[in-house]
């Protein structure tokens, strides 16, 4: 064999085994390395953050009551009606002028004594406390619309992920570098 027909031999080989390997490659790496990323929009949610309020708030309160049934100011209102009834008449009316004065006397005293012991008041202040939210926009990431083997679809992710996203195995690849560009 000459050496142009053993070079043109040799090259013919070397074609026909680099032609064969392209085809056998494109053949089993159908799937796209990158989905291309059609829209990307930011995400927010709102936070709610509890927190408490608290003031003093002016109360007022009844001083204890040592005589529940006004007994002293019914005595006291009786003795005084039953004096003052006293003077009225002569005979058999005074003392029933005496009698109706001391019952009259003692309702008075029981109702003046009720009334002093309820205004028998004083002011404190107690803490009054109420939660309140305070509310904030936060980011929560991206949605992002991609189209991938001619098919479009929505994800989330952390980041913007540029131009496109990566595709290995068929699946999205989303972790990717934070600044927002892929390789």
């Amino acid at each position: 064999m000459n050496k142009p027909t053993l070079t043109g031999t040799v090259l013919g080989a070397l074609l026909a085994t680099a032609g064969v390997a392209g085809a056998s490659y494109t053949l089993y790496n159908r799937e796209p390395a990158r989905a291309d990323v059609l829209d990307v929009r930011p995400l927010t949610m709102m936070v709610k953050t509890p927190r408490e309020v608290c003031h003093d708030e002016p109360v007022m309160r009844q001083h204890p009551v040592k005589d529940d049934h006004q007994v002293a100011g019914t005595a006291i209102g009786a003795v005084i009606g039953g004096v003052l009834g006293n003077q009225v008449g002569g005979g058999s009316g005074r003392t029933l002028a005496t009698v109706a004065g001391a019952a009259a006397g003692g309702y008075a005293g029981n109702q003046v004594q009720r009334q002093m012991q309820q205004g028998d008041t004083y002011t404190t202040s107690e803490r009054r406390c109420t939660t309140v939210y305070d509310s904030h926009e936060t980011h929560a990431g991206y949605a992002v619309r991609y189209r991938l083997d001619g098919q479009e679809g929505v994800v989330h992710s952390d980041h913007d992920p540029g131009a496109f996203i990566p595709v290995r195995d068929g699946q999205l690849v989303l972790a990717g570098r934070p600044d927002g560009r892929n390789r």
